[in-house]
């Protein structure tokens, strides 16, 4: 309940701010800072929550994270400045990853080995549920007013009183995980490169897509479709995706999903498309592409990676999701600003590319991944949505098993590190 609280409000706040700040005309670049500030405050949050919740407890912690989180969205309404908006935004980046972390290691501590998949296959679909209601939300009103802004800090204080009133015993200490960039490029290039470049991308889409969809005059109910389209596709295609990914060479399967993107890319960029039908199905088909190269690129990553060292890598990996979640916004507001609306697909496009020619030459340099070494595919909540706990609530028995027995050994020495990519 307090996770379909925080996304629902989450998803309010995401779309309200750059439709808000459209209609107030601020410029694509301060909008698209948006997305940045939000970034490096996920990030920090993703690195300082663990202490924070070591030293204040569960319930205090996250009661904090949501009371905080409500504050920033009526500091926007009050404050209608994008350069007061940028910090608020950070302090609602690093407040949903700390509440989000917070409650995946509940889910984590409670659930037992035969309902693990199970609780994180419904914990997903309430995030992927909340979230999509929370945009579709801004259909019934005037984004110029202040409903939305006071509905979605109501709701962020909903989402504190789960676990205010909760009498369960609190978990155990957060995943702690740090961002080890030498030892992530040694376990997978191509993991670590396309993971910032796919940040690049969907962070820059993320932020500014309704930025575009105004800019090509789609209605409020339109621009909320547009947005959350993408999502939706990109839920139905995990399945399928990962079915073919444990099969083939997953560096295949990504530069075919690239391949994709970047026709996509450029319908948006060359097609000159306007008809409200025909941008709603580009950005269901974009969003399918972009939000499913994650999880193909983690399951990557995982089936190089030396045992007990599951958690750390998938966390490691979120981490440089965010650092390229930070850069992607900023680069596409500017090329907006400077050469129209549809120049956020040629930023898109140009992270896309280059993912495709690094995955094509670590294909040719590098032998593909044994079929008995595999792992399996895990569908991974979208990434706007997942943190490092994520990773340990989506593990099975054994990766937990085996990065407890990594993390207890007495004399902490790492095994030797699989064969590099």
């Amino acid at each position: 309940m307090g996770s379909a609280f925080l996304l629902f409000a989450g998803g309010i706040n995401s779309l309200i701010l750059p439709v808000r700040g459209e209609a107030e005309g601020f410029s694509a670049i301060s909008l698209g800072l948006l997305g940045t500030g939000w970034a490096i405050g996920y990030v920090a949050g993703c690195l300082r929550t663990p202490v924070l919740v070591a030293r204040v407890g569960h319930i205090r912690a996250f009661g904090a994270m949501c009371a905080l989180a409500a504050i920033a969205v009526l500091l926007s309404l009050v404050l209608i400045d994008p350069w007061v908006w940028i910090p608020v935004r950070a302090v609602s980046g690093f407040c949903f990853a700390g509440a989000a972390m917070i409650v995946e290691s509940w889910l984590s501590e409670r659930s037992e080995k035969a309902s693990r998949g199970r609780i994180f296959g419904i914990y997903t679909m309430v995030n992927l549920a909340a979230t999509t209601a929370g945009q579709m939300v801004l259909t019934l009103g005037d984004a110029k007013g202040y409903f939305f802004f006071v509905l979605a800090a109501m709701i962020y204080c909903l989402a504190l009183l789960p676990t205010a009133i909760s009498a369960t015993k609190t978990p155990q200490p957060l995943t702690s995980v740090s961002l080890d960039l030498r030892g992530l490029w040694k376990n997978s290039p191509i993991s670590f490169f396309a993971v910032f470049m796919v940040g690049v991308s969907n962070a820059a889409f993320g932020t500014l897509a309704a930025v575009y969809a105004a800019r090509m005059g789609l209605t409020l109910g339109d621009i909320a479709l547009f947005a959350s389209l993408p999502i939706l596709a990109a839920a139905a295609l995990q399945i399928p995706v990962g079915i073919i990914s444990d099969q083939f060479d997953r560096r295949i399967v990504l530069i075919v999903i690239g391949l994709i993107a970047v026709l996509v890319d450029s319908l948006f960029l060359f097609g000159g498309f306007t008809d409200p039908i025909m941008l709603m199905g580009l950005s269901a088909i974009f969003g399918a592409m972009i939000y499913s190269m994650y999880p193909v690129i983690v399951s990557h990553a995982n089936d190089r990676a030396a045992p007990g060292t599951f958690i750390q890598v998938s966390g490691g990996l979120l981490l440089v999701y965010g650092v390229g979640s930070i850069i992607g916004p900023a680069m596409a507001g500017f090329a907006m600003s400077s050469y129209g609306a549809p120049s956020l697909f040629a930023v898109a496009g140009a992270a896309h590319i280059l993912l495709i020619l690094f995955a094509l030459m670590r294909l040719k340099s590098t032998p593909a991944v044994e079929p008995l070494d595999k792992g399996s595919f895990k569908s991974t909540p979208m990434v706007l949505v997942s943190t490092p706990e994520t990773a340990a609530l989506a593990a099975d028995e054994a990766e937990l098993s085996s990065d407890r027995e990594q993390h207890s050994a007495p004399d902490h020495d790492q095994p030797p590190a699989a064969e590099t990519e």
